[in-house]
């Protein structure tokens, strides 16, 4: 019997963690107020020739108009320097630079965005993913929220876009993670590092305590950098916020299951720090232990349990922009493919073969 106390204990959590979510809509909202300082947009960039440009372009169309930026060609066999250098041309608040060759001990991202800030003049540096797309209104609310909150960090969990079955399958999976396991509110509210998230498609910094800190520098070696970043900005007693950017930015991370399984199990088991035990554990409650209720016990805690795990997916996507009623049919399949890729996020941590855009990844 205690095994149906533990699955439904942990159903009713991760049930009570979503409905928190859901009630305190943890989002970046716009504001009326206007602010004119100085935002350096930080990109780092390699091998995205077909996605950079959408990027840039979006940014242009921006309202705030205190703006410079930078992207960071790190390495790229394909065109992208030249289309960036292309559209630097035509614009002077845009420049392109070529990123050094990759020293020993650190990761490729993590030095092209600690590269960047060597460039950047403006108050706050702004870091977003080449493969993104901003609306009207990010960085003056971004501004606003960095000022109000006192903020070292703010960052945001973009709105996915997907067009195939294999995107549903998989890229759903990160706002389920996050906001049935995490209540959003508390990377704010809480000193506990335990308590940490954060989207390395968006990370905003004040500059000055990131010159002086060098937060990139800090993880060089780190796979979840974004992670690791709040928990150091948490030990030195500052702020940092993770919300979910309600429009303001969107993300086509992928174009097929494939890419989304080999994408996610890069990131999946650093997410629970590396502890093979406490994946296995997360799986066993989520996948298993419905399976089990669905196997032994009676119809109307089948259907207690059912609901619970209707309304978690319906808040859930709701919160993030994201097509309920594909969540909620899907789910079974998701947890399938999550599954998946928690046996390839593993195999590559044991056997050190996690690779990204032709590098070996240490861990």
């Amino acid at each position: 019997m205690l095994i149906y106390y533990v699955v439904f204990f942990f159903l009713i959590l991760r049930f009570a963690i979503s409905l928190f979510n859901f009630i305190s809509n943890p989002k970046l909202i716009a504001v009326r107020r206007n602010y004119t300082d100085l935002v350096s947009i930080l990109v780092p960039a390699r091998d995205e020739e077909d996605t950079i440009l959408n990027l840039l372009e979006s940014i242009k169309k921006q309202d705030y108009q205190n703006f410079e930026v930078i992207v960071l060609d790190d390495s790229s066999s394909d065109a992208t320097y030249a289309q960036c250098r292309k559209f630097a041309d035509a614009d002077s608040r845009f420049r392109v630079v070529k990123g050094g060759i990759l020293p020993e001990g650190w990761l490729g991202k993590n030095f092209a965005c600690h590269q960047l800030a060597q460039y950047a003049q403006g108050k706050y540096l702004m870091y977003l993913d080449a493969d993104t797309s901003i609306s009207a209104g990010l960085i003056n609310s971004a501004v606003h929220r960095m000022k109000i909150g006192r903020l070292t960090l703010l960052s945001l969990f973009t709105n996915q876009v997907m067009k195939t079955p294999g995107e549903r399958l998989v890229v759903p999976l990160m706002h389920f993670l996050l906001l049935n396991l995490l209540p959003l509110r508390l990377v704010r509210l809480s000193k506990n590092p335990a308590f940490s998230a954060a989207s390395g498609q968006f990370m905003m910094f004040d500059a000055p305590q990131y010159h002086h800190l060098l937060w990139h520098a800090q993880v060089k070696d780190r796979v979840a950098e974004d992670i690791e970043i709040v928990k150091l900005i948490k030990a030195y007693q500052y702020k940092a916020e993770s919300l979910l950017a309600n429009g303001y930015v969107y993300c086509r991370m992928y174009r097929s299951f494939g890419e989304a399984s080999a994408g996610f199990s890069k990131n999946l088991l650093a997410g629970f720090n590396n502890n093979i035990a406490g994946l296995i554990c997360y799986l066993l409650l989520v996948i298993a232990g419905p399976l089990f209720i669905a196997l032994y016990l009676d119809l109307q805690l089948i259907f207690f349990a059912a609901t619970l795990i209707i309304l978690g997916r319906l808040m859930i996507s709701l919160l993030s922009g994201q097509n309920p009623f594909w969540n909620i049919i899907l789910h079974p399949l998701q947890m399938l493919s999550l599954l998946i890729i928690s046996v390839m996020s593993v195999h590559k941590y044991l056997t050190k073969t996690v690779t990204w855009k032709g590098r070996t990844l240490k861990q």
